[in-house]
């Protein structure tokens, strides 16, 4: 269905579209022939990106459940269903940082909203996934990670806990989706020049971080193997 310069026929949500990587990611994607949804809370910011780009603009807060149900209808209807799903959106919780101690519940607790409760998103759309398994496209869901996730960074707490958090809880997905032909994947892209790391690290040297657009090369070029192992999967005969 696929090849890695051509992506025509590919359908994929970006959360956190708008900015650094997610951005990168869409159009890297879009570039190639993908029809994508950029998924983002700024209204004005997304209908422009979209206009821009030639994607589709899907506004919404993933921190509020209310939210979560009109926006998968919205994008699974805008792509025609959906192959990949890529949860980039992302909250630092406190900023600047703080130490644990001094990080208020309500600041944790954005954090987990912003970069755990992508399960929101992921379960509204997994019956949509799931269908595009089935149809032998193959289905793919990726949750950006961050070695703050496996490693205890001070001041780091609130978003190194959320992303720990949805790392395992990608784990476990994995197993449970693996016979609906879903694929699930954690991927660390590294420390990028991107807005949000800007606000974390103030001092960073852009230089010796990473580019977003070549991390996007690299989350694009492992979707493609995943759809292409998914699709195998849902294609092989059962026995």
């Amino acid at each position: 269905m696929l090849n890695d310069f051509d992506l025509r026929g590919l359908r994929v949500a970006v959360s956190g579209g708008t900015s650094g990587l997610g951005l990168a990611l869409v159009r890297n994607l879009t570039d190639r022939g993908a029809r994508v949804a950029i998924v983002g809370r700024r209204s004005e910011l997304v209908e422009r990106l979209a206009r821009e780009i030639g994607a589709c603009g899907i506004v919404g807060d993933l921190g509020r459940k209310d939210n979560i149900h009109p926006m998968a209808i919205e994008i699974a209807w805008s792509l025609g269903g959906i192959d990949a799903l890529v949860n980039n959106a992302s909250s630092l919780g406190p900023a600047p940082l703080k130490l644990l101690a001094d990080t208020e519940c309500e600041e944790l607790q954005e954090a987990l909203a912003v970069n755990l409760l992508a399960f929101r998103l992921t379960k509204a759309l997994f019956g949509a996934l799931a269908a595009s398994a089935r149809e032998g496209r193959g289905a793919v869901v990726i949750n950006i990670s961050s070695d703050a996730a496996v490693n205890a960074y001070p001041s780091w707490g609130a978003y190194g806990a959320a992303k720990a958090a949805l790392r395992h809880m990608t784990a476990i997905w994995a197993k449970e989706a693996r016979d609906e032909g879903v694929r699930f994947l954690s991927i660390d892209p590294g420390d990028m020049d991107t807005p949000l790391h800007a606000v974390a690290v103030p001092d960073a040297d852009p230089a010796t971080l990473k580019r977003p657009e070549d991390a996007a090369r690299e989350i694009v070029a492992s979707m493609l193997s995943t759809l292409r192992d998914s699709a195998r999967l849902a294609l092989a005969p059962r026995a």
